[in-house]
């Protein structure tokens, strides 16, 4: 199943993509956090809802908003964790590359979401190196902790395609990740999600970002060095995962910061951000 939100008339909306139309689901739950609280038997509802509602709204005339506009915390991150993207990252800062021998963790703040195909504002006053970076991201079903491996991927509600926007001169000049990652709308998030069953394998599914219709990231050949298991595993050592979490797992190589020379957004700019049976992201980057 699709599960998305989207505007009616104002108010944030729960639907379902039944075809080419969506399926009000505010029947069942006021949004998809509550929904997702709810577990089996709310999808049990939703399934029951799908078969008998009679009327949908055409997915051409709908706005998309994030499927979790407000989370409840931070959208948790992994950083270099494809080892192509990890060799770019070192080489482009002149530094050796090594072996990542445990994941980078950081954080988004929640004000970052935006919807699928939202404008994100560019503001040079702030940053002047906006970069991409395309991501499956992964939604936590119910609360986890201490899970090992074998146990892990059964915590997952469902996947959706992110976009980490960055700015790299703010993640340089502060010696860490977060402020630059943080900038409020650089967190486009859709457009929507997937539920876990109707997804066989996470890590078979390619991952492509385009600017201006020039294929820059394609993970075709790469793979993540610590798979949905493992981030499950180690994140939950520590941390009860909570049902509606946004766990983002790295992109792959062709950001922009490392390129020959390096290539940042500018106004104008539209990237694609698409994720093989999950969906697309289009957002034009606009100034401020």
């Amino acid at each position: 199943m699709n599960l998305l939100t989207y505007d009616h008339h104002g108010h944030p909306t729960p639907g379902l993509l039944r075809g080419e139309a969506i399926v009000d689901l505010s029947p069942v739950a006021p949004d998809l956090l509550t929904l997702i609280d709810g577990g089996a038997a709310a999808l049990a509802r939703v399934r029951a809802l799908a078969k008998t509602a009679s009327d949908a709204l055409p997915l051409a005339g709908a706005r998309l908003l994030a499927p979790i506009p407000i989370p409840r915390r931070n959208v948790i991150c992994l950083g270099k964790n494809y080892a192509e993207h990890a060799r770019e990252s070192y080489e482009a800062r002149g530094e050796q590359v090594v072996t990542t021998e445990y994941p980078v963790i950081f954080t988004k703040a929640t004000t970052t979401i935006s919807g699928p195909y939202d404008d994100i504002a560019i503001d040079d006053a702030v940053s002047a190196q906006m970069d991409y970076e395309v991501e499956l991201a992964f939604i936590i079903g119910r609360p986890t902790r201490r899970a090992n491996r074998a146990e892990a991927l059964a915590a997952v509600f469902g996947y959706t395609v992110l976009n980490d926007v960055t700015a790299r001169d703010l993640q340089n000049l502060h010696k860490q990740f977060h402020i630059g990652k943080s900038l409020d709308g650089c967190c486009p998030i859709g457009p929507w999600i997937v539920t876990a069953d109707a997804v066989a394998d996470p890590h078979a599914l390619r991952i492509t970002c385009r600017v201006n219709g020039e294929l820059r990231q394609d993970s075709a050949g790469e793979v993540m060095t610590f798979d949905i298991p493992a981030i499950i595993e180690i994140l939950s050592r520590t941390m009860t995962l909570l049902p509606g979490d946004i766990i983002a797992t790295g992109t792959p190589s062709g950001v922009g910061f490392a390129r020959k020379p390096p290539v940042f957004l500018r106004p104008g700019d539209v990237v694609e951000s698409d994720i093989a049976g999950i969906g697309t992201l289009r957002n034009r980057f606009v100034a401020l």
